[in-house]
């Protein structure tokens, strides 16, 4: 999940350097009941929302429509990501939240875009993100600053099976 959400985050912000990130329409928009507070951030910062890749728009007092997500997180889980996003506007605010809180936004929307515990990554993914990995800045870290790999000598491995004993 560390690596995937480095890689998923610097790729939001490249491609976030100056435009909106492409988009990603839904099919079928994804409607959900929301708080009053949500339906009035998602109302106060349309703007925001769309030039972070999100098409979010009220369908009533209690509820939303998501219509697109930022094409770099068409798999993620859209209401989730949504109600994050949505969190964090009404947490920093109206003013220049673009500039202030940019990184802060996106890193919640690549938390949420990456893979998830238990789910199991085949051969091919796993070969993937190392390949990503070696190809991205900082993915050493996430963005939370937790390590993404920790090198183990053989000593170290034996000790953690016992062998020798």
């Amino acid at each position: 999940h560390a690596a995937h959400e480095r890689i998923v985050y610097e790729r939001l912000k490249t491609s976030f350097d100056g435009v909106a990130p492409a988009q990603q329409p839904l099919l079928i928009p994804l409607t959900f009941s929301a708080s009053a507070d949500e339906v009035a951030t998602a109302e106060a910062h349309a703007e925001t929302l769309r030039a972070l890749g999100l098409d979010l728009a009220p369908l009533g007092s209690a509820s939303l429509a998501l219509r697109s997500l930022p094409a770099a997180l068409a798999g993620a889980d859209g209401v989730e990501l949504a109600r994050a996003v949505l969190a964090e506007l009404a947490q920093v605010g109206a003013s220049d939240v673009l500039v202030r809180a940019r990184d802060e936004l996106l890193s919640t929307m690549a938390c949420h875009g990456a893979v998830r515990a238990n789910r199991a990554l085949t051969i091919a993914e796993m070969n993937a993100l190392l390949r990503d990995m070696e190809r991205t800045d900082r993915a050493d870290q996430c963005n939370h600053g937790r390590p993404t790999w920790r090198q183990v000598t053989l000593a170290e491995l034996d000790r953690l099976f016992w062998r020798g004993r």
